[in-house]
């Protein structure tokens, strides 16, 4: 018979795989949806605008939800809340693929954004509680791989289901095939995953959860839906009050600490200088993610003509190249040279962008799939050398009861990037293309504006790569050992100093 620790230790092995799982099925639902935009438009008539709040309505109800989503997770158990979020989930994408018009699709998707806004946070907080620090790095290289591939494999997987037409249903099965990995996540899930929450009573900051959710709606509505509306004065006004919004989120943090020490965001995880420089990094790493993928395939289906396959398996070589250095660079790299990986894979990923740049500025309309092949690989080296350490590089030395909080807030920032950078579609990629071109000068529009948005992705990799100089070198170790210190938990953790 096997004894009670293995059995322990397959069943959280188990675990890990249901909630990367789970992690997977989001990613790729962010993505997904770029790849079907021409059958969703046809089928529902939508304009570009509500193809935007497709996409950006996810990521702007994700992005409200996830810090509440994670202390959540801290009070009333990780496990329930991420059952209760793949739940919601999959019943969302159900609805997702049964909606009649662009009108209900998009409350879909927001209703989609905040369940998994209940699940997303507790994947890290889960992996924090159920493997021990010295493990940790490993498992999360693998959670960084995941990461990788699933923001990738989005558009194949698109691709593939739109083109099948599978049952007549054209776009629909990309929302559908959600339902046997979500009911089956949620079976498994409450066999294998253990139970876990914050040592400290908590209790659940509404106020916080008001001034926050107000200042992100009040940042990201009008980047998203400003160009629509012809960038009204009431857009910029909402943006300039955000600030002040945020600040006063901040003031009433520090009082809520000092009441009853349950605030929305644990102010002093930005005390930790690696939590902190990673934060910037996965704000401005987010926005580079949201201009690029949209536009991209926007770029390929709209402008170049190509079908849904043939631009989906065009990103086969991202795919493939990001999930390799992203396993590479946690197992071999960044033991070894630390925060000079990240810095390296903003600089690789910034000189795929400058050689896509040149290509399409060299064949136009013409370029052909194998000749993105050199760009793309590049920037998905860049991008896996980032994905996997940087998710370590940040909770490292996060006390393991504010583990719901600080996950909850590096997924936040990451999807608040997201959603300015679809926001800014509006002006790196739309702004830079006539209102309505002859249907001779579609391709020539679209290269130009896609070249255009290039050209900002590259500057925000600049801002990235300057982000990343904060970031705390590695320490060696004697022996070879990972550095460590005392937590504040109390726990001894692999840190980077």
């Amino acid at each position: 018979m096997k004894s009670d620790a293995a059995v322990a230790d397959r069943r959280r092995w188990i675990a890990l795989a249901i909630v990367m799982t789970a992690s997977f099925m989001d990613l790729v639902d962010v993505t997904i949806v770029n790849i079907a935009v021409p059958s969703i438009q046809a089928d529902t008539g939508a304009s570009f605008s509500a193809v935007q709040w497709v996409t950006g309505g996810y990521a702007l109800a994700f992005a409200i939800g996830l810090i509440t989503g994670g202390r959540l997770g801290d009070i009333y158990g990780r496990k329930r809340l991420f059952l209760l979020g793949i739940g919601g989930f999959t019943v969302a994408s159900a609805l997702c693929g049964l909606a009649g018009g662009a009108e209900m699709l998009v409350a879909m998707r927001v209703l989609q954004g905040g369940t998994a806004a209940l699940m997303v946070p507790q994947v890290l907080s889960i992996i924090h509680a159920t493997f021990p620090a010295e493990e940790r790095g490993k498992v999360f290289g693998l959670f960084g791989a995941v990461v990788g591939l699933g923001a990738v494999s989005g558009p194949l997987i698109g691709a593939l289901l739109t083109e099948w037409d599978l049952f007549g249903l054209a776009w629909r099965p990309i929302f559908l095939i959600n339902l046997p990995v979500g009911i089956a996540g949620l079976l498994l899930g409450r066999a294998f995953i253990g139970e876990s929450r914050a040592e400290k009573a908590l209790k659940l900051d509404l106020v916080g959860v008001v001034l926050a959710s107000a200042g992100l709606l009040m940042l990201i509505y009008p980047l998203t839906h400003g160009r629509e509306a012809g960038w009204p004065l009431w857009g910029y006004l909402s943006m300039a009050g955000s600030l002040p919004v945020f600040v006063l989120f901040v003031v009433y943090e520090r009082v809520k600490t000092r009441r009853d020490g349950s605030p929305l965001v644990e102010l002093s995880l930005f005390r930790v200088k690696s939590f902190a420089a990673g934060i910037g990094v996965q704000l401005t790493f987010g926005v580079v993610s949201g201009i690029f993928f949209l536009v991209w395939t926007l770029y390929m289906q709209l402008g170049l003509g190509w079908s849904p396959l043939k631009a989906g398996t065009t990103g086969i070589p991202f795919s493939i190249a990001v999930s390799a250095a992203a396993g590479l660079s946690v197992q071999q790299l960044v033991p070894r040279f630390g925060r000079k990986v990240l810095q390296a894979g903003a600089l690789v990923m910034a000189a795929g962008v400058l050689t896509y740049i040149w290509e399409a500025e060299r064949y136009g309309t013409a370029i052909a799939p194998w000749q993105m092949a050199l760009p793309l690989v590049v920037m998905g080296l860049g991008m896996g050398l980032i994905v996997a350490p940087i998710t370590d590089a940040v909770l490292a030395e996060v006390p393991r009861e504010h583990a719901g909080s600080a996950s909850g807030l590096i997924n936040t920032v990451n999807q608040v990037g997201m959603a300015l950078g679809l926001g800014l579609v509006s002006v790196a990629f739309f702004g830079a293309m006539p209102e309505t071109p002859a249907p001779a000068e579609v391709g020539t529009s679209f290269n130009g504006a896609f070249v255009h948005a290039m050209w900002w992705v590259l500057g925000v990799l600049v801002v990235v790569f300057l982000l990343m100089c904060a970031l705390p070198k590695r320490k060696a170790a004697a022996a070879g050992a990972p550095a460590v210190e005392d937590s504040p938990a109390g726990e001894r953790e692999p840190v980077l100093v």
